[in-house]
């Protein structure tokens, strides 16, 4: 696995509420960051894998509706992730 249990609580600990809030959307796009980063590096150097190619172009999508989401919802919170993550948009 590409992140132990501790680096999770770590994230949520600093995107979320707390460590323990698996489930708040701050927390979800850091994690869904993370994930998306780990396979780009991994198809980085297996471009042919076209299983995993899948599955980060379903996991950039989970994200984007999880930040369309939060900028409707609260557009303060969905510029400061954002910022945090250093994402474009």
């Amino acid at each position: 696995m590409y992140l132990t249990a501790d680096e999770k609580k770590e994230l949520f600990k600093k995107h979320g509420k707390s460590e323990n809030d698996t489930g708040s959307t701050e927390g979800q796009i850091a994690l869904f960051t993370q994930r998306i980063e780990h396979l780009s590096q991994h198809l980085k150097s297996n471009q042919k894998d076209f299983n995993t190619e899948r599955s980060l172009v379903k996991l950039v999508g989970k994200r984007r509706s999880l930040l369309d989401y939060l900028m409707k919802k609260d557009i303060v919170r969905y510029r400061e992730i954002v910022k945090e993550l250093g994402l474009r948009k």
